[in-house]
């Protein structure tokens, strides 16, 4: 079966794919790719270094922005894409700005308080495992912690519009995304169908920013669909 590659979000690791890694690695190789580098270009540039040379693609907010890349760098190589929970569009100078101010203060050391204040509130739409998962989410930021903070923050910052980028693909695609999602709403999901010429656009009810944990059984779903589509 193709190898599937899946790009985590902004602070986010492994964990965050963990129910679709417990059910599809027992089908395909999983690979999990780490969003490390200051710029998007050179991030796509070190996965597909390391990718199997034809995959599927699936990346959530920042590795959706990546796997957009990726599929600009090396269409060729790209089987099928998910884009979940992201924006094809370039930086707006308001969200550049509050990025700067809060580079600033991650590296005065206050990475976790960043999360906890000013990105937390906004990921998840209100359930029963929000607390844990949510929990989750800080742990997850501590342990990749204040340096991939900062290189993530001004690689998002610099990012290139992908509207060209998904005009030209003609892969099989998956759009999704949680119906409450604050950070990347259903208009640009909207937007990204739009553009794709073999796309499915899935909003999951009663989810916001991370649908892989909020409604993991919807969302796995989803994308076995994807995986399977001919």
């Amino acid at each position: 079966m193709t190898p599937l590659v899946l790009l985590p979000g902004m602070m986010c690791d492994a964990r965050l794919f963990a129910p679709q890694i417990a059910t599809f690695s027992a089908q395909r190789a999983v690979h999990v790719a780490a969003l490390t580098t200051d710029s998007i270009a050179a991030c796509a540039a070190h996965i597909l270094q390391g990718a199997p040379p034809v995959f599927a693609l699936a990346g959530l907010s920042m590795g959706g922005i990546v796997a957009m890349e990726i599929l600009r760098q090396a269409p060729s190589r790209v089987d099928r894409i998910a884009l979940l929970d992201t924006n094809p569009l370039a930086e707006v100078d308001a969200i550049r700005a509050r990025r700067t101010r809060q580079i600033e203060k991650v590296q005065d050391g206050h990475l976790l308080d960043v999360i906890r204040d000013e990105m937390k509130p906004h990921y998840l739409a209100n359930g029963p495992h929000r607390a844990d998962i949510l929990d989750l989410c800080m742990d997850m930021a501590a342990s990749l912690g204040p340096a991939t903070f900062i290189n993530q923050s001004k690689a998002l910052a610099s990012r290139p519009d992908q509207t060209e980028t998904l005009r030209s693909a003609s892969v099989p695609a998956l759009v999704l995304c949680g119906r409450d999602d604050a950070l990347c709403p259903v208009h640009r999901h909207e937007l990204m169908h739009d553009l794709l010429s073999s796309s499915v656009l899935q909003v999951i009810e009663n989810a916001g920013h991370l649908p892989t944990l909020e409604q993991p059984q919807k969302t796995t779903a989803a994308l076995s669909r994807w995986l399977e589509d001919t």
